[in-house]
């Protein structure tokens, strides 16, 4: 063997050790997002729907403004390209949309209702990424996707015969969330994640402000702190979620939300003595084997062994 194929052949193997370790590290980001995404569940469910959605959208986006308000500091000068402003300008209309209906959500539905129901945007997610963003849809990917959604409407299932508005605004808020991962996706080449989540914050507390004007009423101060922790969860969210972004692919990290269902129907359980129907937990199981499946291929694949859909 000559020393040329010896150095493309530790090339190689270092490649796949480096790819391999980031589908785990953009994994494991994404478990620790849904850790933290469950509890700000919790919380806005426990508030309930005294406060009007939007309100409680600017208020928990203003706090994140102020926790992450250092970044802009660390950020010197803000020239961007044109391309740039526009895309973190049309993302943080759309997310402000999407969360505005979230909240409006939690406050009517069960929270593994709006679990569910929200794991419609992993799949306009990982279909995006494919379609705009050029990755590479593989038959283990997709099955994990299928697999997880299908959990997600077992889970549902019992409760298909009575659609409320929280149920039509969760089905409306999923797609507009698709569109925002996707293009933090897309800013991720650009932007660090501090500054990705810095403006997003920024730019949705801005836009909300106006609505939240013509529906203010004064808040408690045992709403301002619970949604102070919010802020603060959903805030390291976000950068743990755009960590997972940057460090694999988004058809990889997407199924891993899945687990989310199933933390999120324990404590309802626990907390709100929301009891699951049999459905849920056939459902949640389908959901840990897609998620495990995943992580399980990703962790093993070499970029040669890939084989498109």
């Amino acid at each position: 063997m000559t020393a040329d194929a010896e150095r493309q052949m530790a090339e190689a193997a270092a490649e796949a050790v480096a790819l391999r370790r980031g589908k785990l590290r953009g994994i494991g980001f994404m478990l620790l997002t849904g850790l933290l995404f469950v509890g700000v569940t919790v919380i806005v469910r426990h508030l309930g729907t005294d406060m009007n959605p939007i309100q409680s959208a600017f208020i928990r986006y203003a706090f994140g403004t102020l926790l992450i308000a250092h970044v802009f500091f660390r950020l010197g000068g803000v020239t961007k390209p044109a391309r740039v402003w526009a895309m973190l300008t049309v993302r943080s209309i759309v997310h402000a949309i999407g969360v505005s209906l979230w909240f409006f959500a939690m406050a009517r539905i069960p929270i593994a209702e709006v679990a569910a129901l929200g794991f419609t945007a992993p799949i306009f997610t990982t279909l995006g990424a494919a379609l705009f963003l050029g990755e590479t849809l593989t038959v283990h990917r997709i099955g994990a996707v299928l697999m997880g959604f299908g959990g997600a409407m077992v889970v549902l299932q019992p409760g298909l015969e009575e659609i409320n508005l929280g149920s039509v605004a969760q089905l409306t808020a999923a797609p507009l969330f698709a569109v925002s991962f996707l293009m933090a996706k897309r800013l991720t080449r650009v932007e660090t994640s501090a500054s990705i989540v810095a403006f997003l914050s920024l730019f949705v507390t801005i836009m909300l402000l106006p609505a939240a004007i013509a529906v203010w009423r004064t808040p408690t101060l045992e709403e301002l702190g619970w949604l102070l922790v919010v802020a603060a969860l959903a805030t390291t969210g976000h950068v743990t979620l755009t960590q997972a972004f940057r460090s694999a692919d988004m058809t990889v990290t997407q199924p891993i939300q899945f687990f989310q269902l199933v933390w999120a129907t324990l404590l309802g359980l626990v907390l709100f003595g929301e009891q699951p129907e049999m459905w849920t937990w056939v459902g949640g199981g389908m959901i840990v084997a897609s998620a495990t499946w995943i992580a399980r291929h990703e962790s093993r694949i070499r970029p040669a062994a890939k084989v498109s859909a």
